[in-house]
């Protein structure tokens, strides 16, 4: 398909036309997520300035938002039916930031609202509960795991990378679409090969329009609408199966609470290691100082010892030659 050709296709997708109709969805939400400073926002904006083929502008501020700055989950309508979300991105993949990334990826979260990183199950579990009164069952989501070339992957960082990946996919139900962002600016091959080594099926790379470099050529469009295509065809293909919405909403929601309570178990027992470790420590170091005591007290004793036995040699010998 030629550019005209596939920006018609995306402008004029409806989940209508599906082989089973939209099944009770009415929008493709494309779920963006991974770690700060990799290109999220600039992505928004190359997206938006492909597909409305207009003059160049800043949607999503990439210095805020990737930088650290944005706590919202910020929609971006592209199309009549297609709907990108900016989730707020994490500095590490810890299991408390991981378990926010999911809770927004499952949808489970207001969008456009502030986002606060969860201190405990209970704090999460109240969240979602309180995200029932408004739930939201008509957003077929795709998770989208934005990651930057000229940032590298080192070994100690695949296997995170890869149990986000999978956990994402088990979440949503769809393997997660791997952009690779600033394709030029580093080591590309070796990048895509550690994600096919993850299991990665959908890579797209691409470098991004930005302000100071906007120029239209056709194949950074090409490489844009190929990456839409390719998510639009993957949705057709899904939408060929009987869905149920609220079913899988609920499935995304039982998910992220048994995660969240094994987190909580896991955060319970390495403190109650750590609690019996410092516990150990301390019997150790009494033991140690004890130890420490009882040879200084034996060195004296010694001491004292040699010097009366220098003094008795001294006074035997003052007496032989008197």
């Amino acid at each position: 398909m030629d550019i005209l050709e596939l920006r018609e296709y995306i402008n004029s997708f409806k989940l209508d036309n599906c082989a089973l109709g939209n099944q009770g969805y009415n929008r493709v939400l494309l779920q963006l997520f991974g770690y700060l400073g990799h290109g999220k926002s600039s992505f928004i904006n190359s997206c938006k300035y492909v597909l409305q083929d207009g003059e160049f502008k800043t949607y999503a501020d990439a210095g805020q938002s990737d930088g650290g700055k944005t706590t919202r989950r910020i929609t971006y309508p592209l199309t009549d039916t297609i709907t990108v979300v900016d989730n707020r991105g994490c500095a590490t993949m810890n299991s408390y930031e991981t378990g926010e990334i999911f809770a927004q990826l499952g949808n489970l979260l207001p969008l456009d609202q502030e986002v606060v990183w969860d201190t405990g199950y209970q704090s999460i579990m109240h969240r979602l509960v309180e995200s029932d009164i408004d739930a939201n069952y008509s957003d077929f989501v795709v998770p989208i795991f934005v990651y930057s070339v000229k940032k590298g992957i080192t070994e100690e960082e695949v296997p995170e990378i890869k149990d986000l990946l999978d956990n994402a996919r088990t979440l949503t139900g769809l393997d997660p679409i791997v952009v690779l962002t600033f394709k030029t600016q580093g080591d590309l091959t070796g990048v895509q090969a550690k994600f096919r080594n993850m299991g990665t099926e959908r890579i797209f790379q691409l470098e991004n329009f930005t302000q100071s470099d906007r120029l239209r050529t056709r194949a950074r469009y090409q490489e844009i609408l190929t990456f839409f295509h390719g998510v639009l065809k993957d949705v057709e293909f899904r939408m060929s199966e009987k869905r149920d919405p609220p079913r899988e909403r609920a499935e995304r929601k039982k998910f992220i609470l048994e995660f969240a309570h094994e987190r909580e178990m896991k955060r319970e027992r390495e403190q109650k290691e750590q609690a019996m470790a410092a516990q150990q420590a301390k019997r150790d170091r009494a033991e140690r100082d004890r130890a420490e005591r009882e040879r200084v007290e034996r060195d004296r004793q010694r001491a004292r010892e040699q010097e009366l036995e220098r003094e008795a040699n001294k006074s035997w010998y003052s007496r032989l030659f008197s």
